[in-house]
């Protein structure tokens, strides 16, 4: 059966990789590497890549390495895979500036992180992404994670961003379905799970796709569980989704961040401080649940 198309906005394709920032031994932004694994990462099944995300290191790499890193990956992975840059800060004139630096060095979009620490009330956090989007040409990608930065994007909040010309999507890090079965209900915005657990049930329920960290590991086996959806295979959807939870929990619920977990499994350098590598014994664990998805028929 052919996959079908669903009417569903979908501004920056279905299958988004939160691609890893490589750096060498000694710490330094890889730029060679990072072209690398963004040709594999296309070439594997990804649509498009979210550049300088958390999982990125955005919080300890300097403005001029995202720059640097935007315009190599854009170099290899030529000009029709869509780019998604990170530029969420806490300060809302920082991530204005960087939003429109990202529009220089090649980017089709922005993801822009609530402001987080400062807590503000919705009132300025709508303000705050108006304010973003404004400020470049480039269609945003709010990103809705509150266990990171205490402070939800509530739903009423949301559907007034959506009116923006410009505010086109959401990466969903709420872990409150109803909500986002709400808002996708509503029309306007594409939403892209953040959560590797809820890529399937946000996707039958009208969602755009998602934007993955385990993706950097098996871009090929995320895509499948979309394409057997789509499809009309749902039995099959579940399976392929079933057979990617073990490495799914270790990579992103073992109490490691998965910048880390999917460094280790990729040898893509070392991760920034405060981050550590995985240990031993984390590290035996992921390649196990590894091996074990890939000899899976």
């Amino acid at each position: 059966m052919t996959p079908s198309t669903p009417s569903r906005p979908r501004p920056f394709g279905r299958a988004l990789c939160a691609m890893i920032t490589p750096f060498t031994s000694d710490g330094a932004l890889d730029p060679d590497a990072a072209a690398a694994h963004a040709a594999a990462l296309v070439a594997g099944g990804c649509d498009g890549l979210v550049l300088s995300g958390t999982t990125g290191e955005s919080p300890t790499t300097s403005d001029a390495e995202k720059a640097t890193l935007l315009r190599v990956v854009r170099e290899a992975v030529g000009p029709d895979v869509p780019l998604v840059a990170g530029v969420g800060t806490s300060d809302t004139r920082h991530t204005v500036e960087l939003s429109r630096q990202a529009e220089r060095a090649g980017a089709d979009g922005l993801l822009v992180v609530t402001p987080y620490y400062s807590r503000p009330p919705q009132a300025a956090v709508e303000a705050h992404f108006r304010r973003v989007a404004d400020a470049a040409g480039l269609p945003v990608m709010l990103y809705d994670i509150p266990g990171r930065t205490g402070t939800r994007i509530e739903t009423g909040t949301m559907l007034r961003l959506a009116e923006h010309p410009r505010i086109v999507a959401v990466k969903d890090c709420s872990q409150d379905l109803l909500g986002a079965t709400r808002v996708i209900a509503a029309g306007g915005l594409a939403y892209y799970s953040g959560c590797e657990e809820l890529n399937l049930p946000l996707y039958a329920v009208g969602g755009a796709g998602y934007v993955s960290t385990v993706a950097n590991v098996v871009p090929g086996r995320m895509r499948a569980v979309l394409d057997a959806f789509d499809a009309g295979d749902t039995a099959g959807a579940a399976r392929l989704n079933g057979r990617l939870a073990p490495l799914t929990a270790l990579m992103m619920a073992s109490g490691l961040p998965g910048t880390v977990t999917a460094k280790t499994l990729l040898a893509a350098g070392p991760v920034r401080e405060p981050l550590q590598p995985a240990g031993r014994e984390a590290s035996d664990g992921l390649r196990e649940a590894y091996e074990e998805l890939l000899a899976a028929a």
